[in-house]
């Protein structure tokens, strides 16, 4: 099945980029533009009820555009990403925030990785070395609660990942099909719930660096709002260890 999966992503798997927004004015055009476009053939961008211009520019841009009558959240807003993704018939669905923090161009990296069957998912990561993250703008303080909680996830998963928490994502197909990611949160800690999933479900996930961008236009959570994050992560963590517990 796997080997029939990887000769039909081999000749031209539709790539469908979604881009969950939420105030994206300043940076959208940027972040549009870096797309690869020679590898994406659709681009996706879910408003969460902006209340700049937002979903105007994107439309502009001819971007295929939904947009939430309410604010759903941050994980609402990927669900309806991903379900608007594989309805229009992607082989990977690549997940990058529209705040110019990642670097779009990587996105045929991503591509090649799953195509060629490597692996089943793609992440991007900030973290290579502490120096590189804090020069690129990173505060401290979330840097070092990324280090904590990655050190966690990886210990109770198995895992070796350098970062947990990118916002940069690429998904095969059969991936997002196969979780349950429609019952998960509608907050931040989504990405972590999903990732959870997909090791659980034996998905095959890896990684590539990627530049770290901090600056005054890309969207970042405060300092509050970190620590419920935070604090929901480490609940996700613990659910899964109770679980692989009870099951073995």
């Amino acid at each position: 099945m796997r080997d029939g999966r990887l000769k039909k992503m081999r000749k031209k798997p539709k790539v469908v980029v979604v881009l969950p927004a939420y105030n994206a004015e300043k940076t959208l055009e940027k972040t549009v533009r870096d797309i690869p476009k020679n590898v994406v053939g659709e681009i996706i961008l879910v408003d969460d009820s902006s209340v700049d211009k937002t979903v105007a520019l994107a439309r502009k841009l001819k971007l295929k555009v939904t947009k939430h009558k309410q604010n759903k959240g941050y994980g609402g807003n990927q669900k309806t990403c991903y379900r608007l993704a594989l309805k229009s018939g992607a082989d990977i669905v690549v997940m990058i925030h529209p705040d110019y923090q990642y670097d779009p161009r990587l996105i045929k990296h991503f591509v090649e990785f799953i195509r060629d069957g490597y692996f089943d998912v793609m992440l991007g990561s900030r973290i290579r070395t502490r120096r590189e993250a804090l020069e690129g703008g990173m505060p401290v303080y979330k840097y070092l609660g990324n280090r904590v909680l990655t050190f966690l996830e990886n210990l109770v998963s198995g895992q070796s990942l350098s970062e947990w928490h990118t916002g940069m994502r690429a998904y095969r197909r059969e991936v997002l099909e196969a979780i349950d990611f429609k019952g998960n949160s509608d907050d931040f800690v989504f990405d972590s719930q999903v990732l959870f999933q997909i090791v659980e479900k034996g998905f095959q996930i890896g990684e590539i660096p990627v530049p770290v961008r901090y600056f005054a236009e890309a969207s970042s959570i405060d300092f509050w709002r970190s620590v419920k994050y935070g604090l929901g992560t480490v609940e996700v963590a613990m659910n899964y260890w109770f679980r692989q517990r009870n099951n073995g």
